[in-house]
């Protein structure tokens, strides 16, 4: 049976401003309807002031004087009655309400959930959505959840500044937007066929976030985007969401070898931590306790293992010699991107500022893509990536144009660590494309 809905209006009106519109249409006055109805003339004034009611037995009378049915004036004046409440109790909520946004916008990032659209700026329903996300029915359980609340597995920078509001806030969107999904069923012996699938897909470097999305998919992984929330050093985290992993990020780097050890990362604390443990136990952000410290270790080997094999790599750092001609050959022969294997060679030697200078002296445009050395004003066209592949140019003389123009870098890199004065800048290289670092 549908309900209907009651509006409740502005104020109640009172069965008394009939009356009184009544006895001006016909033109008779209240001393004279007094004397009539044999009632105190002050008595009917209170009645048509709102301050008494209309009670069975005046209905009575009034339908004898006026001929207007008993029963009408009964429905106006309980109309009355029910309007009464429903707006006193308005109120109250009203107050209760703003009580309530006062202590919610102590707790929650308020307008970063109105920046992603959660909020609309009507409080009754923006409070109603909170409680939904963050799963509680009350304010005393927003205070719980923020006084204990205890992070899973996340992949977060040590050197900034953490937000506790802010993480929650974070966690939260991560879990209901997860609820959203539906995937395939979970296998988790399949996913040494997902990790290899998902090189691919860094190789190619071609919309990789929704390749990686369609692959996760496939294979029984929710995947969610969480938008960048400030002081949310964040960049994976892994939990269950039914009978479904899930791995939430925020791209905080939009770069292929950060976005591509984070996938590995998480898929690495789903197979070695939480594949038999749908209600994983939380750490605290900043607990630095050795067994928090031993699982991020874990699953960084895990990522570094499964982008570039010990194998592989063992051969890579066995040449000794990091430029360009041997990062290119490496790629090529492994289908494993060149940012990638940069990407290890930073982090192996300790080089990260290098890339980091490059990146920063990029300017990235769509068109024309080239790479040009003002020194011999060489224009080097590397195409959009695939349609030089299908042009039928070889996959070494992509890889080598492209990377053609941070060989000063790769050299650097093997002399050892750079010296405080070299500048990126002083190279006067200036790059119109660039496509290996950028996630594609």
């Amino acid at each position: 049976m549908e309900t209907k809905k009651n509006h409740i209006p502005f104020q109640a009106t009172h069965p008394g401003i009939l009356l009184k519109d009544e006895l001006q249409a016909r033109n008779i006055s209240q001393s004279d309807f007094a004397v009539e109805i044999d009632m105190q003339k002050t008595m009917l004034n209170e009645i048509i002031k709102g301050k008494r009611p209309v009670t069975a037995d005046l209905a009575v009378i009034l339908e004898t004087a006026l001929e207007i049915p008993a029963d009408y004036w009964m429905r106006f004046q309980t109309q009355y009655e029910l309007d009464t409440a429903r707006i006193k109790q308005k109120n109250i909520q009203r107050v209760t309400n703003i009580n309530i946004w006062k202590i919610i916008k102590d707790y929650v990032p308020v307008n970063y959930f109105k920046k992603i659209g959660y909020l609309i700026n009507d409080l009754p329903i923006d409070i109603a959505k909170l409680k939904e996300v963050y799963v509680i029915n009350n304010v005393e359980e927003l205070l719980t959840l923020s006084a204990t609340h205890k992070y899973s597995l996340y992949r977060k920078s040590e050197k900034l500044k953490i937000n506790e509001k802010n993480v929650l806030a974070w966690n939260v969107v991560a879990k209901y937007e997860a609820k959203t999904q539906t995937v395939n069923e979970f296998n988790l012996d399949s996913l040494t066929a997902l990790c290899n699938e998902l090189q691919t897909v860094f190789y190619q470097n071609s919309s990789s976030v929704d390749q990686v999305r369609e692959k996760l998919k496939q294979y029984g992984i929710k995947f969610v985007l969480v938008p960048k929330l400030e002081q949310t050093p964040i960049d994976g985290y892994t939990f269950w969401s039914g009978n479904n992993p899930t791995i939430a990020l925020t791209l905080r780097h939009t770069r292929i070898d950060n976005f591509a050890f984070t996938i590995m990362h998480e898929i690495g604390h789903i197979i070695l931590h939480i594949k038999n443990d749908k209600e994983k136990q939380f750490f605290d952000l900043h607990d630095k306790n050795a067994l928090v410290k031993q699982l991020e270790d874990e699953a960084d080997n895990f990522a570094q293992e499964k982008l570039i094999p010990d194998e592989i790599w063992n051969e890579i750092t066995a040449v000794h010699a990091f430029d360009d001609i041997n990062i290119i050959k490496f790629a090529t022969k492994y289908k494993i991107n060149p940012a990638i294997i940069l990407g290890r060679i930073n982090y192996t030697y300790k080089h990260y500022n290098i890339v980091e200078l490059f990146l920063q002296h990029i300017q990235f445009v769509q068109q024309p893509k080239l790479f040009m050395l003002p020194q011999t004003g060489e224009l080097l066209d590397t195409g959009t990536g695939r349609d030089n592949l299908d042009a039928g140019r070889s996959i070494h003389n992509y890889f080598r144009n492209a990377f053609f123009a941070i060989q000063y870098i790769i050299h650097i890199i093997g002399r050892g660590k750079p010296q405080k004065h070299i500048q990126v800048s002083q190279a006067k290289v200036r790059v119109k494309y660039q496509h290996f670092f950028s996630l594609g």
